[in-house]
């Protein structure tokens, strides 16, 4: 008998992108290596003080007063905003979606030719002021429309409608067609087809998105309010320049106070209709085998959560755990559809008080609508468009070195929060350590070890929302008090802040971890070393590395924001650009920084493609 030699493997993706972001990390490493001054020991003792301030800050009615009238402002703008990106995204997903087009020119001999190209030809378009950070939005818009209220809802709505409008349409193109293919093929109309064959399939999809995109607006509030549109940022902007940090922590807190409430509540929301997750990036959304229109679909960019019955432990078999000694309870049962899910009597109340929100909330922003059409924005548009092109070109040499030092801070600054929010992650996450968890299956466990377990959750959450809450040029001015300016300390800062919204996705990832094969180990008596390290980690590793790649993309966008502060960069060059009025030298900037977008954004792809 000849002996048959096994068939050769390829090598893993997870190994193959693990060494290029290996790579990737020692040469962003290079210049920090090669910096001469890193530590400004002069500034410790500005920091000590401010430290220090933290434990007794200021509780006089006067400022809690301007504090609350701030904390309202700025979930006032992330509402707005978000109601607004919401809508503008709903339609462009109509124009940059297959199925949309399929449904706008039902019956027509170039609908399936237009349902092919124009979706990809409208999304790369989109692309450009996608790019953007909404900081530079607000900055372009306040020398147009000056620094009211209409600037900061429309520096949020523009830039997350159109990143909502991409998602969006990937969703709709990636959910399961067969009701609305049934609906056509019986002659319903195709909108009657989409409302009632489509869209209650995406519809667990699109709402867990638009929390997550609330979310992220309540953030940006925070950031484009240290531009003087007001909010917490513009009284945290305050108290920094003048130094008056008891005032500063105050705010701080009560950022800290706005962003847990908002996360609870966003939780508790989507634990009614059955999104178990914020952001699922690393889910196979349709096989191979299903096609359109003769070509294979590829996988969604951007996957969000499944419905309740797709999480809840390996496609459908649903799963019940108790952990926290009776204290805690997750419960994760298949939920069949989204209609039978939620019950009409809590989705008209819900419907109603999130109608009443926005409507309180524009009642107190009170946008000046008719700046958008006055005489003198418009001068002032065509006053700005015409200073800024055609760009300054004779800046290109410079942009190359600043393009890669950008780069490299976004390399680092992903690379640790990428560390630190993983061991974070599984601290937090309630399915871990508490008694009864996978790592702590006993229930009956002594007071001890419960009491560690409880303060390691309740402690990391505190940190991961503690560093998500602040805003990352925050990070960077207090960590210019003992760094030299830099591309490190605008690292740090976005690391800290990044690690946050990290920590927090990775641990409801592992919260959701298919549970039947973990089940199956520690029914065989597996030790929890072993479990974790060949049950748990291969199963959270490759959303964790997705997550990375994902956040990669929004760092480098946000290096933007901390350059703004001096932490270098093509951030930093934006600033002298702003301050100077250079807006043809703004536009070259922006055109560069565009470039290494859109370069970060296809590897980032294709690194999360590879992962699946």
């Amino acid at each position: 008998m000849r002996a048959i030699a096994p068939p050769p493997t390829k090598p893993s993706p997870i190994l193959g992108w693990t060494l290029i972001a290996t790579v990737a990390i020692a040469l962003a490493l290079t210049p920090l290596l090669t910096q001469q001054a890193i530590i400004n020991w002069d500034g410790w003792p500005q920091l000590h003080r401010f430290l220090t301030a933290s434990l007794h800050p200021d509780l006089t009615s006067a400022l809690l007063t301007t504090t609350g009238n701030a904390l309202l402002t700025t979930l006032a703008y992330a509402t707005c905003g978000s109601f607004l990106s919401l809508l503008i995204g709903s339609i462009l997903a109509l124009f940059s979606s297959e199925i949309g087009w399929q449904t706008l020119r039902p019956n027509r001999p170039s609908a399936a030719k237009l349902a092919t190209k124009l979706p990809t030809t409208i999304r790369s378009l989109l692309a450009i002021p996608r790019a953007i950070h909404e900081l530079i939005w607000g900055l372009i818009l306040i020398n147009i429309w000056g620094s009211g209220s209409i600037t900061g809802i429309a520096a949020i709505a523009l830039p997350f409608g159109l990143i909502t409008g991409k998602v969006f349409a990937e969703i709709l193109d990636d959910s399961d067609r067969q009701a609305w293919q049934n609906l056509i093929n019986s002659g319903a109309h195709p909108w009657a087809a989409f409302c009632y064959g489509l869209l209650p399939q995406a519809s667990l999809n699109l709402l867990s998105y638009a929390f997550y995109r609330f979310e992220c607006s309540l953030r940006s509030a925070a950031v484009l309010g240290m531009i003087g549109v007001g909010g917490l940022g513009t009284e945290i902007q305050v108290s920094l320049q003048s130094l008056r940090y008891e005032q500063l922590w105050t705010f701080f807190y009560a950022l800290v106070l706005l962003n847990g409430s908002v996360d609870w509540a966003s939780a508790k929301a989507r634990q009614q209709l059955g999104c178990a997750t914020r952001l699922d990036i690393n889910a196979r959304s349709r096989g191979p085998q299903q096609k359109t229109n003769g070509k294979t679909n590829g996988w969604v960019e951007t996957r969000l959560a499944k419905s309740g019955a797709m999480l809840a432990g390996g496609g459908g078999a649903g799963f019940e755990r108790q952990v926290g000694g009776g204290l805690w309870r997750i419960v994760a049962k298949p939920a069949p559809t989204f209609i039978a899910r939620v019950k009409p009597t809590k989705t008209l109340l819900g419907l109603a008080l999130m109608l009443g929100l926005v409507s309180f909330c524009f009642w107190h922003l009170s946008p000046d609508w008719w700046r958008m059409a006055s005489l003198r924005s418009l001068d002032l548009a065509q006053d700005f468009f015409s200073k800024a092109f055609p760009p300054d070109w004779s800046l290109l040499p410079q942009l190359p070195g600043l393009m890669l030092q950008t780069l490299a801070m976004s390399v680092v600054a992903i690379a640790l929060a990428t560390l630190v929010s993983t061991v974070l992650a599984f601290f937090s996450a309630c399915t871990i350590l508490l008694p009864g968890g996978l790592l702590q299956p006993s229930t009956q466990a002594n007071f001890l070890s419960s009491a560690i377990a409880w303060i390691l959750l309740l402690g990391s959450r505190a940190i991961l929302l503690f560093a998500r809450a602040i805003p990352s040029p925050v990070w960077a001015l207090v960590l210019l008090y003992m760094l030299f300016p830099g591309i490190l300390p605008g690292a740090i800062a976005l690391a800290i802040h990044n690690c946050g919204i990290l920590g927090r996705l990775k641990a409801e990832a592992i919260e959701n971890l298919d549970q039947p094969p973990l089940d199956s180990l520690s029914a065989q008596g597996t030790p929890t070393t072993l479990l974790f390290c060949y049950g748990i980690l291969p199963l959270t590793l490759p959303r964790f590395l997705a997550y990375g790649f994902y956040r990669w993309e929004v760092c480098l966008r946000e290096t933007v924001i901390v350059g703004l502060v001096g932490a270098g960069g093509l951030g930093y060059l934006v600033k002298e650009q702003v301050s100077a009025f250079d807006y043809a030298g703004l536009s070259a900037t922006l055109l560069g920084f565009m470039v290494l977008t859109w370069a970060v954004d296809s590897l980032s792809q294709r690194a999360r493609y590879g992962l699946r």
